[in-house]
């Protein structure tokens, strides 16, 4: 099998940093693979690396990532199940694992009970592969995304997920991400593709097993047949060294239901790009936790599109921000011509545990059509005194008040995780960085 043809030099420094000794990709035996890379390159030529002087990134400074140097995986894993069991959970029988990017087949249990397939993008076979084609790289747009960009020009290993028409998976399905290695750049991908009246539950699970530098660049596209049910948790929780820059691409089909959870926890900075659209009668609620401290930078920028008439939308995004640490949040939701009756409600709720640390939050909406219902609003504040005090009156010392506070601020929405076990030790994890635990 011939290799692609080597990258022409991107204009912008940083790329030519990033792409430096990456190895030649192999052409897929898949014609539209490799047209979807070549496209991507080309997109490489002519992008650059966000700064504060682009109005969509004017509160997330991501210099930091580009003053260090990333280099490809440099070795195959030697991890064995015992290694990684720790991040398992006991309602996820199937799973697939890639670590640093590159899927790992021996750690990977995958599943075809109902026709429905779970699988590095390499086991697919001609049939799976004509449902893949139309939704990879067709959801996630990256004309004008330099990192979707990326991903997309060095995609070889894709977690992909389709469900057939009318089947329903009762348990969960785990796609673990594992960094081991550090001053790494690894590009994870992932694809779901829920076809019409099927049920479904994704976890979308990043991890490190090192304290140190890396940059963890994914891409995930979900796309939502008539009257598909899919439930996405998202899980961040990379080294508190790393830098995770994320997009995902949400396409919902008529009458079609998506809810999402997405918590960050992990990495130096991140960035967290959603995109939903919503065909008519879809609905969907989207909800987001960020528990950070220290000098760590959490974004999360979303963007819910009412196509079509007759849409719902819900989403709660909050914040909970100490040290000297830095969270963003945009929260666009447009209502396009002719989408009439949409009903749509969006809040973002920000906690400051400390004087030093600071929030920027920017809900947008913007309706074109006039028989609608929408709401949106923010708030930014510190713990209630009037609550401390009655706690504190209770027995309690002012320190557990406020930790407990704190704790019960975040725990709605890890309330709305449907998987028990990850919903409890993610509940530990924040009583411990909330200083709860005794």
């Amino acid at each position: 099998m011939s290799t692609v043809t080597s990258m022409r030099r991107p204009a912008a420094g940083y790329l030519d940093t990033l792409l430096e000794g990456q190895p030649q990709l192999r052409a897929s035996s898949l014609a539209w693979i490799n047209a979807l890379r070549a496209q991507a390159i080309g997109r490489l030529d002519v992008l650059k690396v966000p700064t504060l002087r682009d109005e969509e990134w004017r509160f997330t400074d991501i210099s930091p990532l580009t003053r260090l140097s990333f280099q490809p995986v440099r070795s195959a894993t030697d991890l064995r199940a015992a290694h990684i069991e720790q991040f398992y959970f006991e309602e996820a029988t199937t799973r697939l694992v890639f670590v640093d990017g590159v899927y790992v087949p021996q750690l990977s249990s995958t599943l075809t009970d109902g026709g429905a397939m779970v699988a590095n993008l390499s086991s697919a076979d001609t049939a799976q592969a004509a449902t893949i084609e139309p939704h990879l790289g067709r959801h996630a747009a990256f004309g004008d995304n330099v990192f979707a960009a990326l991903n997309t020009a060095l995609l070889q290993d894709v977690a992909v997920v389709v469900v057939p028409r009318n089947v329903t998976l009762t348990a969960p399905l785990h796609l673990l991400f594992i960094a081991t290695q550090a001053e790494v750049v690894s590009y994870p991908r992932c694809l779901l593709v829920a076809e019409s009246g099927s049920s479904v539950t994704l976890i979308e699970d990043y991890v490190a097993l090192l304290d140190a530098a890396y940059f963890v660049n994914p891409v995930t596209e979900i796309a939502l047949a008539d009257q598909a049910q899919v439930k996405h948790i998202r899980v961040q929780r990379d080294s508190v060294k790393a830098f995770h820059i994320a997009d995902c691409a949400v396409s919902l089909g008529r009458s079609s239901n998506y809810q999402s959870v997405s918590v960050a926890l992990g990495a130096q900075i991140s960035r967290y790009n959603l995109n939903v659209r919503l065909a008519e009668g879809a609905e969907c609620v989207v909800d987001g936790l960020a528990l950070i401290a220290d000098s760590q930078l959490a974004d999360t920028h979303t963007s819910i599109d009412h196509a079509q008439p007759n849409g719902v939308s819900r989403q709660l995004h909050k914040c909970i921000v100490g040290g000297s640490a830095h969270a963003v949040f945009n929260g666009k939701v447009m209502v396009r011509h002719g989408a009439q009756r949409t009903d749509s409600n969006q809040s973002s709720r920000n906690l400051l545990l400390t004087g030093k640390a600071q929030v920027d939050t920017k809900p947008q909406l913007e309706i074109f059509a006039d028989d609608v219902k929408c709401a949106h609003g923010a708030t930014i504040g510190q713990l209630d005194s009037d609550e401390v005090f009655y706690l504190k009156s209770r027995g309690l010392s002012d320190s557990v008040a406020r930790n407990l506070l704190t704790y019960a601020f975040g725990a709605e929405i890890l309330e709305r995780i449907p998987v028990a076990s990850l919903k409890h030790r993610l509940e530990l994890k924040m009583l411990e960085q909330t200083g709860s635990l005794p």
